[in-house]
């Protein structure tokens, strides 16, 4: 962009080519959203009912001022061979849209799924089923907790990441890969991230990161436990695992 273009791509223009690379030449079925929060920056509750032409809203968020570190942990998990288990997330869902003669599953509703629940379940399996209610129900969530990081309630946020993790684990299903058992960094992670709350007697939160299946989780630890929690950790998975993050506020673009 700056080297041929003068700077003259937006953000999501960005975002878009970001996407058709992994699509074309890496063979990754990436939606927009990674691409989007890298080039955008900061915060940002992203619709993408119009794929061309997502909207947009960027949340001025800061953890810190609300007593939390925003923390990845690295599990040491690798996704290379993982390409099949990201794909059969939306390849179910749009299996389920298309029984009922839609494009995506955002065409219909929770209770409509609910109402055909033996069709589903027949016709495209019990995971697809569970995939789609998460779906309907983690969308809703997402919204909740915009709203709550605008209103600074960090404890009605909070309680909505372990809610959406919790619906991870049992219906969206990406926390190991089903054909790879016995490799559960992220479960792992979990369990030891949880432990530390429950010994510590913490209100914190945590779920997996990304697509999931392996790699990171992300959590949200009290400031004062942050040392503590990083040594706790790194008994599991290793020195420097633990990474605090702060949410820059700035677009993609050169540094001069």
């Amino acid at each position: 962009n700056e080297l041929y273009a003068e700077g003259s791509l937006e953000p999501v223009e960005l975002a878009k080519a970001g996407q058709f690379a992994e699509n074309r030449y890496f063979d990754k079925p990436s939606g927009l959203m990674d691409q989007i929060a890298c080039a955008c920056g900061g915060a940002a509750c992203i619709d993408f009912q119009d794929p061309e032409n997502p909207a947009i809203e960027t949340l001025e968020t800061d953890f810190a001022s609300m007593g939390y570190a925003l923390c990845v942990v690295d599990t040491g998990g690798n996704h290379a061979d993982l390409t099949d288990c990201y794909a059969s997330i939306p390849g179910e869902m749009k299996d389920t849209a298309q029984l009922f003669g839609k494009d995506h599953l955002r065409q219909l509703d929770e209770q409509f799924i609910l109402s055909q629940a033996q069709t589903v379940r027949k016709q495209c399996g019990d995971r697809a089923f569970l995939r789609c209610l998460h779906f309907f129900q983690d969308t809703r969530r997402a919204s909740q907790q915009a709203e709550a990081l605008i209103s600074h309630d960090i404890g009605s946020y909070l309680e909505l990441v372990r809610q959406s993790g919790r619906s991870s684990i049992l219906q969206l299903q990406n926390i190991y890969p089903p054909h790879l058992p016995e490799e559960q960094g992220i479960s792992a992670a979990l369990a030891m991230t949880e432990g530390f709350f429950a010994k510590n007697s913490l209100c914190g939160a945590c779920r997996v990161h990304g697509g999931g299946f392996a790699g990171t989780i992300q959590a949200y630890i009290p400031l004062d436990f942050l040392k503590e929690y990083r040594i706790w950790m790194e008994g599991v998975f290793g020195e420097g695992c633990v990474t605090p993050l702060k949410i820059r506020n700035l677009r993609a673009g050169r540094i001069a």
